[in-house]
């Protein structure tokens, strides 16, 4: 462990959630859930006024709702938090080159490395600049530990919720992990922790007490020994940059499960088109392609075929995921599918059509027909216009709004922007020709 506080751990507040407020004026201090809202959705991330009431992220939605019955609900929009989370990744990347995110939301970096800090003021005086330009940039806040490690650093950002700065000075540490509870510890569930309790437990200072024997004992040896490493604060782990992506993959779980066969189909093919939407937007290819499939029991199945060389071209995708299709048992029912591509490149074998068992291209190239597109340039045209809760539209009179709900035909908006004050609401029918789908506006004004 190093002699100075300079492993930044930086920890967006209720990062999606704080998204929402920030771009919707009528709901800041109030109670914002975020994450799927059907009957078998999970809380993605609440804000700090909905934790209040009990909700947390990775709840059932059904209890959140018991929880907090006047919250907004709304869907994730994955792609303004991933551009988000590039802006305050390129903050981070401007202290140090040794930067890991561990989400979209989180990463450590190592500030000795990038001769930003060397020493407990200058860490302090990093860790508050960087807090000011992640608010400057975004309008949102990020809460930020400095130690001499990675637990620490972490430790210490989870002390400084929300908003906040924390610095755990080096010859501290142990004083300061002493009195709490053995949850605070990375690794430590509830199984563990409910173990270590039974055991007489309850504190990391109580850990340490207890011995490195004890723990082996109680634990096994692997984890036995990383707890007592933990609990005398010692840790060595390095900051490691970003890791090549090993995958890409797209999932969705639904409301009812799925018995038609054709329905299962269709939704593989559907599911491989995004999917290589996916992989395409980041430039990448991939040999192996991966069906996922969780059936009506909960056992979960996978099967992947690797093809001769990497490929980004839908139909050879999608027809590897129905071929792999076939050799499940759906029978039952389905509450999940999922579709993904690894052995990743960054490029593609062009004569991979060879791979594709009677492609629809190579059928209407012998017939001198024109192929009929990929479905990714050929939209459903749903009976019903869909209006999720908190995706963006425009109204060609009343400007930018956000979808509050919708159904039996009507859907209900609020027009506000990220810079005005709290909008009006207008209820129109669905298929209002006035009424479309628009693109997040910027947090801040100026910044994109």
């Amino acid at each position: 462990m190093r002699s100075a506080p300079t492993i930044l751990h930086l920890d967006m507040d209720a990062f999606y959630a704080s998204v929402e407020q920030a771009s919707k004026p009528s709901l800041r201090g109030k109670a914002v859930i975020v994450g799927g809202l059907g009957p078998r959705g999970v809380v993605a991330t609440a804000s700090y006024e909905a934790r209040l009431l009990g909700v947390h992220s990775a709840m059932p939605m059904s209890q959140a709702r018991r929880l907090a019955p006047n919250a907004a609900y709304l869907v994730p929009r994955f792609a303004l938090y991933r551009s988000i989370s590039d802006q305050v990744m390129a903050l981070l990347r401007a202290l140090s080159p040794l930067v890991e995110p561990l989400s979209l939301d989180e990463a450590f970096v190592d500030l000795e490395a990038g001769g930003t800090a060397w020493d407990e003021r200058s860490a302090r005086l990093v860790g508050a600049k960087l807090r000011a330009d992640i608010r400057a940039v975004t309008g949102l806040t990020g809460s930020v530990g400095l130690a001499a490690s990675k637990m620490l650093a972490k430790i210490a950002s989870e002390q400084a919720k929300p908003d906040g700065l924390v610095v755990i000075e080096p010859g501290t540490e142990r004083a300061m992990l002493e009195p709490m509870p053995v949850r605070t510890l990375p690794g430590v569930g509830p199984a563990t922790g409910d173990h270590l309790r039974r055991a007489g437990i309850h504190t990391v200072g109580e850990i340490a007490e207890a011995g490195e024997d004890e723990l082996v004992r109680l634990l096994g040896k692997a984890h036995g020994h990383a707890l007592y490493a933990m609990a005398l604060a010692r840790d060595d782990r390095p900051v490691v940059a970003e890791r090549e992506t090993k995958s890409v993959s797209v999932e969705d779980t639904y409301d009812v499960d799925i018995h038609d066969r054709v329905r299962v189909g269709t939704e593989v093919a559907r599911l491989a088109d995004r999917c290589v939407r996916r992989l395409r937007g980041a430039g990448l290819s991939g040999r192996t392609i991966v069906l996922k499939v969780r059936r009506y029991d909960f056992s979960t199945l996978t099967r992947s075929e690797t093809l001769r060389g990497p490929t980004d071209d839908p139909a050879v995708v999608r027809e590897a995921a129905a071929r792999l299709l076939d050799s499940v048992d759906t029978t039952g029912g389905v509450r999940l599918l999922g579709v993904g591509v690894s052995g990743l490149a960054d490029y593609t074998q062009e004569d991979l059509f060879a791979q594709a068992a009677g492609g629809a291209e190579e059928e209407a190239a012998r017939e001198g027909e024109e192929p009929e597109p990929a479905s990714e340039a050929r939209p459903e045209v749903p009976a019903e216009r869909r209006w999720p809760a908190g995706c963006d539209v425009r109204h060609a009179e009343y400007g930018h709004g956000w979808v509050q709900g919708s159904g039996l035909g009507r859907v209900t908006v609020r027009f506000e922007t990220p810079v005005s004050a709290p909008g009006r609401v207008k209820t129109f029918r669905v298929d209002d020709p006035a009424l479309e789908a628009a693109e997040p506006l910027p947090l801040v004004e100026g910044v994109h």
